[in-house]
């Protein structure tokens, strides 16, 4: 499993959305609480390569609870975005059938590398390494102010 970042961060531009949270909504089904992908800064389905976020904010529904006093985004919510991400993603590839619903498939080698504290934006990037009809294998990984925070691959299948 690569430590090294997928892309060099400094070659996007991390301000301009090109995939709005309502673009990402049509194609995932998440709703109120477990819609974990904000926008897309990056998204080419030709290419092997998506880059999206989630804004990271201290009244979040989760931030009270863990841990109070000091919270911590859920390390498990840092993979569920990236697979939410991963699977819009999917849904644009010629393999992937439009009425098709992906679950989570798994995840290997997920490391934790970072703390992500309220208020940021944990930016998310994917790379496409495995893709048939019924199921996908990407590359994630999480940064927050250009240092790793999260790395995992995740498995897509559809149910």
């Amino acid at each position: 499993m690569a430590s090294q970042p997928l892309i060099d961060l400094e070659t996007f531009d991390l301000s301009k959305t090109v995939v709005t949270k309502p673009e990402l909504l049509e194609v995932l089904r998440q709703r109120g609480r477990f819609e974990m992908v904000d926008g897309l800064l990056h998204f080419d389905p030709a290419g092997d390569l998506v880059v999206g976020y989630k804004d990271i904010k201290g009244d979040d529904w989760w931030a009270s609870d863990h841990i109070p006093g000091r919270p911590l985004f859920p390390g498990v919510l840092m993979v569920e975005a990236a697979a939410q991400m991963c699977t819009y993603d999917f849904m644009h590839r010629p393999e992937a059938k439009p009425d098709a619903f992906v679950g989570f498939g798994g995840m290997n080698d997920t490391r934790f590398r970072g703390t992500v504290v309220p208020d940021c934006r944990l930016i998310i990037v994917g790379k496409l390494v495995r893709i048939r009809s019924r199921m996908f294998t990407y590359q994630a990984q999480g940064f927050v102010d250009q240092k790793m925070v999260f790395e995992s691959e995740v498995l897509g299948v559809v149910v």
